[in-house]
Parts: C-alpha cells; sequence; structure tokens
C-alpha cells in the first residue's frame, strides 16, 4: 500500500482532528495520525500547532514512529524553542535505549535541532555516545560533534569534544574513522584558529591508510582530502604512502579517483622527479583520468576542471592523450571550451598538426560563441608552440576565404 492517501486530504477541522488521533490510546491511529501531519508539512501547510501532541508521541519503542516524531521535531524545534525543551528529556532517555539504531537516531536528531536553548543539555548524551560500545552510533555522534561547533563552537571546544573526536581515529571501525576525519575537516575549514586539528603524525597517516580500504567512497573521499594535507618526513615515507594511495585510481567513484589523483600529486612534490617511481607513477595516473572523460557531462566538466590544474603542473602526465580531448558535437558548451583550453595547453610540436586540423573544423560549427573562441585558439597555438607559427597563419588564412563574417573578424583580430 503507498503513502500517497495521506497527501490528499483538504477537508476543514483536520488540525483538531489530527489532535485528537495524536493522542488515541490506539498505536495504530497514533502512528497513522504521524504520517498525515508529516504528509502535510511536507507539502507545506502549517501544523506547528500539533508541537506538543507530536512530541507527547515520541514515548514509543516504534523505531518508524520515532523516526516521524523526529522528523516533525526537526523541522519545527526552531520556529518553537520553548516547546522543543519538553523533548530533551525524551533524547536523554533514548541515548541510553537498549536498541543501537534508537541511541544513533536520538543523536542524529539532536544535532539537526539548531536551538541555542537546548544544546547544552545535549552535550551529556552526546559525550557517552561518542565512546557507545556500538560502531553505528559512535560514527553517528562524531558528524553531530560538527554540527554542534556550526551552532556553538566556543561549547564544543570547552566541552573537549575535539579531542573525543581526535580520540576517534584511533577507533577500530573504519566508518567510525571517517566520519571523525569529516567532522575534523569540517570544523578546521569553519575555525578561524588556522591551527590543523589533526596532526598527521606517521601513526595518525598509518591509521587512516588502514581505514581507507574498509570504508564507503564517502568515507573514502574524507580520508584522502585529509591525506592531501599530510607532510612525509622523507621521499622514502611519501612513496610508501602513494603506493597505499594508488589502488583508489581505479575505483568506479569519481570523486575517490579525483581525490587520490590530488594527493598522489601533492606527494610527487615530494619525490625527486627524475626518479623511476615518479615515472611510473605519471603513468597509472593518465588511463583513470581519461575514463572520467566518459561519464556524463557534469562530471566530465569538474574533471576537466581538475584536469586543467594537472596539466598546468605536470602536462607529461596527458602528452599523449591530445585525441580525448577533441570536442564531441554533442558536448554541451561547457565542456567543448574546457576541452579547447586543456588541448591550447596539450599542444607541442608533435601534435600542432593535429590540433590545427581540429580547430580549422571547430570553425565551422554552428555555435557563434564556440567558433569565435575556436578562431582565438589558433592564435595562442601560434604563441605557444613558436615553430609553427607559420603553419598557424595560413590555416587562418584559409578560414579567411570562408567569407563568413564572424569568423574572418576572429580570424583577422588573431592576426593582427
Amino acid at each position: 500500500m503507498t503513502d500517497a492517501k495521506y497527501f490528499t486530504t483538504t477537508k476543514k477541522g483536520e488540525i483538531f482532528e489530527l489532535k485528537s488521533e495524536l493522542n488515541s490510546d490506539k498505536k495504530e491511529k497514533k502512528r497513522e495520525a504521524v504520517k498525515k501531519v508529516i504528509a502535510s508539512m511536507t507539502v507545506g501547510k502549517d501544523v506547528s500547532a500539533l508541537f506538543p501532541d507530536v512530541v507527547n508521541c515520541m514515548q514509543t519503542d516504534n523505531l518508524e514512529l520515532k523516526k516521524l516524531v523526529y522528523l516533525y521535531l526537526m523541522n519545527y524545534a526552531k520556529s518553537q524553542p520553548d516547546m522543543a525543551i519538553m523533548a530533551v528529556n525524551t533524547f536523554v532517555k533514548d541515548c541510553e535505549d537498549a536498541n543501537p539504531l534508537i541511541r544513533a537516531l536520538a543523536v542524529r536528531t539532536m544535532g539537526c535541532i539548531r536551538v541555542d536553548k537546548i544544546t547544552e543539555y545535549l552535550c551529556e548524551p552526546l559525550r557517552k555516545c561518542l565512546k557507545d560500545e556500538d560502531p553505528y552510533v559512535r560514527k553517528t555522534a562524531a558528524v553531530s560533534v560538527a554540527k554542534l561547533h556550526d551552532i556553538n563552537a566556543q561549547l564544543v571546544e570547552d566541552q573537549g569534544f575535539l579531542d573525543q573526536l581526535r580520540d576517534l581515529l584511533s577507533d577500530s571501525n573504519p566508518m567510525v574513522v571517517a566520519n571523525a576525519v569529516a567532522a575534523l575537516s569540517e570544523i578546521n575549514e569553519a575555525s578561524t584558529s588556522g591551527q590543523p586539528l589533526i596532526d598527521m603524525n606517521a601513526q595518525t597517516i598509518n591509521k587512516l591508510l588502514t581505514a581507507l580500504n574498509e570504508c564507503t567512497e564517502w568515507g573514502q573521499v574524507f580520508i584522502l582530502d585529509s591525506l592531501a594535507n599530510c607532510l612525509p618526513k622523507d621521499e622514502r615515507e611519501a612513496q610508501s604512502i602513494a603506493e597505499r594511495v594508488t589502488p583508489r585510481l581505479a575505483h568506479a567513484n569519481a570523486a575517490v579517483v579525483l581525490s587520490a589523483v590530488k594527493v598522489l600529486m601533492k606527494l610527487m612534490e615530494m619525490m625527486s622527479p627524475d626518479s623511476e617511481f615518479v615515472a611510473t607513477l605519471t603513468k597509472k595516473l593518465a588511463p583513470p583520468l581519461v575514463t572520467l572523460l566518459s561519464s556524463e557531462p557534469e562530471v566530465q566538466y569538474v574533471a576537466l576542471r581538475n584536469i586543467n590544474l594537472i596539466v598546468q603542473k605536470r602536462p607529461d602526465i596527458l602528452k599523449h592523450e591530445m585525441k580525448v580531448f577533441f570536442v564531441k558535437y554533442n558536448d554541451p558548451i561547457y565542456v567543448k571550451l574546457e576541452k579547447l583550453d586543456i588541448m591550447i595547453r596539450l599542444a607541442s610540436q608533435a601534435n600542432i598538426a593535429q590540433v590545427l586540423a581540429e580547430l580549422k573544423e571547430y570553425a565551422t560549427e554552428v555555435d557563434v560563441d564556440f567558433v569565435r573562441k575556436a578562431v582565438r585558439a589558433i592564435g595562442r597555438c601560434a604563441i605557444k608552440v613558436e615553430p609553427s607559427a607559420e603553419r598557424c597563419v595560413s590555416t587562418l588564412l584559409d578560414l579567411i576565404q570562408t567569407k563568413v563574417n564572424y569568423v574572418v573578424q576572429e580570424a583577422i583580430v588573431v592576426i593582427k
């Protein structure tokens, strides 16, 4: 049975009817009433008048009903801060429930209720949940610390939550480690002190690399992003970290691949540029970057923006991959322009003939803006690859012969 029926009621006196149903002795009737309240809330109706009645439904063992009540609380606590205090006792009680799912649900909801009046009451339950025996509760509590920091940064520092988060970096569960890293990274970004919260020593790096193999893809992104800030003490340590990060290049998630590339690019700066290890790493970086260009346009664009920066730093990584940056007729304009820029950056004496033939082809396209940029790109190639300047001018003169006014205008400007 679908829940569509909950969204169809528009009768008068509905609030009064819901009020009596919420106070019913029958559990099933109560649950149906809460579902109706959530449905009304979802479509934008004001059901804040039912706040005390919904809060009374919190005292239940039914997980589905508890989730719905917590959803209502998250939405209306901000507009009813005095009423929200009524829920504090239940939160504290739920944080000590025998069911870890209820403990985690309570601590997650507490982090989402952005009411100053009740944050101080939440510190003790949160502290207990950070040391909970169940990893699911610990990983949820770690994220709640970051949310609490967003509401009251001073409170988090005074209550010693940052030290507890650092302790979680040594947790036996990889997901707890990943969430602790995510929370510390987020707090670090919001912090004005400028001091890094994660001490990237050899021991911490080793723990993060161990967790990297076992946590979810988004957990891996957080860990890789924090590893990008580490400073290995010597080249040997940099190589060791690189070896353990390299397998992430084969991951199916584009975010993991790009985060791994970022780490490896940073580590390569600490290695001798002529070493065999750097040469091997350079060869390994090209295929995953090329693979990203067969994704959907939005992912392609993000990959191309990253590739643009990589090519500026290390053009040798993709010097043999010019063809993948040739524009396809059905590429969106933002992808076309990014590819055009990378083509110019990769242009060399070895491939200039290929590049000019492509650019000449683009000058016959229908998109005027793209055509102008393609003609301009021929001029940029002439400056970048000086020995080919004559060939570039010859291509521009051919384009002037087309007598298409905007092509001719652009070509004349470029020749000047």
